[in-house]
């Protein structure tokens, strides 16, 4: 399958709504990746069905055939879609149907089914043009949509994400992380067990890659083996996140909506086996007042405040902030993986400071350096650092850095 071409096709057609919807992109945005989701949710739930329905004796009534057809996908990467909500039922309804009230049930169905979706799901589809709707739906019936299945459709749906990003349907970009960035981090520290957590979890990609990693390279099943938790700002990105882990049938339960630099999370402060995040790089403005509490030891600010603004006395840029609440969240053994502005490694005044104890510390394992047009939305280099508290004692005075040019090794982090 030529990947790239589908995904043109795809855009193209969901585009048409920019064209000729009286939507704006803001407003289809999520509608749109409802859409993907039940196509996605569609296709896993095929793939595991013809086993399921296997271990189901042939004579058991059809109500209790499908219960038990049901019982079978717990534990499975997927999950269960009532009829109703299944996508080739949908795209066979006749001319005139009213599919938008469908898709509305059809999620309603879903939410039912599984309490962690429940208000996450896109809703409203009745305010598309019937026409318009009934025609994206067919495009996402395709028989090589349908026929598209794990990193395939994986692609596609992170296609969107980005196409929306570039519309602004979404608040800069934030909740994407690029793909190879993700298998990046998740193949450095290797999270297979334990308390994983991202305090800026975008939409959920992160975890959805350590469950691969999981089962690819551990050969066991990642809500057996991890425990997830993620917290993020913008309430759409927390819904998409949810429906990114149950789609792929992780565990979404502690996934919530929280500004990372007031709700602490501090019942995970020191716990964490794993730490992974790309957050949004040299924020100013965070109120000096709120965070001044975290500063200390044991708490999510153990090397002290960065700068601040002369003027306004907001903190004038939150990378050092990110940097030591990764730090802080890991317990004595656990290992950290982050993007970060290029910037952040070698600023100047407290952030030096700060940085300084970092190193001092001997946790800081791997710093590797990004080029730029890594990112969709956004042209500027950026770093990937790594934080290992179990680094043997002969290794905690040394850094790994890789990429980064010869002045900012001598320079950059002492």
């Amino acid at each position: 399958m030529d990947i790239h071409q589908l995904e043109s096709e795809l855009w193209e057609a969901a585009d048409q709504l920019r064209a000729n919807s009286k939507l704006t992109a803001a407003e289809y945005a999520m509608p749109v990746l409802g859409l993907i989701f039940l196509r996605h949710a569609d296709n896993r739930f095929k793939a595991f069905l013809p086993d399921i329905e296997a271990d189901v004796p042939a004579k058991v009534p059809p109500k209790q055939r499908e219960e038990l057809i049901k019982l079978g996908f717990q534990g499975k990467a997927a999950i269960y879609l009532p009829e109703q909500a299944r996508f080739d039922r949908i795209a066979s309804l006749p001319q005139g149907a009213n599919i938008g009230e469908t898709i509305d049930a059809a999620m309603d169905l879903i939410e039912a089914d599984y309490e962690v979706l429940a208000g996450a799901l896109p809703r409203g589809y009745a305010a598309f043009e019937p026409d318009l709707l009934a025609g994206l739906v067919k495009i996402f019936d395709r028989p090589a949509i349908r026929a598209a299945t794990g990193d395939v459709f994986g692609r596609i749906y992170e296609y969107f994400l980005n196409k929306f990003a570039m519309t602004g349907a979404q608040e800069g970009g934030e909740f994407f992380t690029p793909p190879s960035l993700v298998r990046t981090i998740v193949n450095f520290i290797e999270p297979d067990h334990g308390l994983v957590f991202d305090p800026a979890c975008g939409s959920a990609g992160m975890f959805v890659q350590t469950g691969h990693f999981i089962a690819h390279v551990c050969h066991s099943a990642a809500n057996d083996a991890v425990t997830f938790h993620g917290q993020e700002k913008s309430d759409t990105n927390t819904k998409l996140a949810r429906m990114n882990l149950v789609v792929h049938g992780l565990d979404a339960s502690n996934i919530v909506q929280g500004n990372t630099f007031y709700d602490q999370a501090g019942h995970l402060v020191g716990r964490c086996d794993f730490v992974m995040a790309n957050p949004p790089f040299n924020v100013d403005g965070v109120d000096t007042k709120k965070v001044t509490a975290q500063v200390g030891e044991g708490l999510r600010l153990p090397f002290g405040l960065p700068g601040t603004n002369a003027k306004t006395g907001a903190i004038s840029n939150a990378n050092s902030l990110w940097i030591q609440y990764f730090y802080s969240y890991l317990n004595d053994t656990g290992r950290a993986g982050f993007v970060m502005a290029s910037s952040a490694s070698d600023a100047g005044n407290k952030d030096r400071d700060i940085r300084e104890q970092l190193v001092k510390s001997g946790h800081v394992d791997v710093m590797a350096a990004i080029g730029t047009k890594f990112f969709y939305t956004r042209s500027l280099p950026c770093t990937l650092w790594f934080f290992d508290k179990g680094k043997p004692e002969d290794l905690r005075d040394r850094v790994l850095m890789i990429g980064l040019p010869p002045v900012l090794r001598t320079h950059q982090l002492a």
